[in-house]
């Protein structure tokens, strides 16, 4: 069972090893975490990280060197809806993370490869994301790994007090 969460490959001239999350694996995640979504302390990430582990909605995956050192990690929710998908419910890119010494190595390509193959072995047919509207960087990035742009949107709020 374990070799069917595991894919391995290699990644311009790097051997990359992609596997789901598990328990063990709660601090580098948090730390991971933290430098993609620093609004949170790494103990926040790390309770937000033992309700998720708990939780059959969200799938999250880590890439590593075949030594185990992470290079980066995924992490998916089944949303009941998510704008510019057609199905529902619909798995969604919450976030994703590489080392900034390994990116632009096939790193990203590779985790989000390993997880449209899982999505559609669960019987998806679509994957949805977002990314700030001036984040271009993410934007090719995204294109790269397959991704089509759908809709730009900003969104509004009023405080009601």
């Amino acid at each position: 069972m374990l070799l069917l969460a595991i894919a391995r490959k290699k990644g311009r001239g790097m051997s990359i090893v992609i596997r789901k999350m598990r328990a063990s694996d709660s601090q580098i995640w948090a730390e991971m975490r933290f430098k993609l979504w620093d609004s949170l302390s790494v103990e926040e990430h790390l309770g937000d990280i033992g309700r998720m582990l708990e939780d059959r909605k969200r799938t999250s995956y880590l890439a590593l060197r075949p030594d185990n050192a992470p290079l980066g990690f995924a992490e998916i929710c089944i949303r009941e809806y998510a704008n510019g998908c057609t199905a529902q419910p619909v798995p969604f890119l919450e976030g994703i993370w590489i080392d900034p010494k390994h990116r632009r190595q096939g790193v990203g390509r590779t985790l989000v490869e390993k997880m449209t193959a899982d999505l559609i072995e669960q019987g998806f047919h679509e994957i949805c994301s977002d990314a700030g509207i001036r984040n271009r960087r993410s934007h090719r990035a995204h294109q790269n790994w397959g991704f089509a742009e759908t809709q730009r949107v900003i969104f509004f709020r009023k405080i009601l007090r």
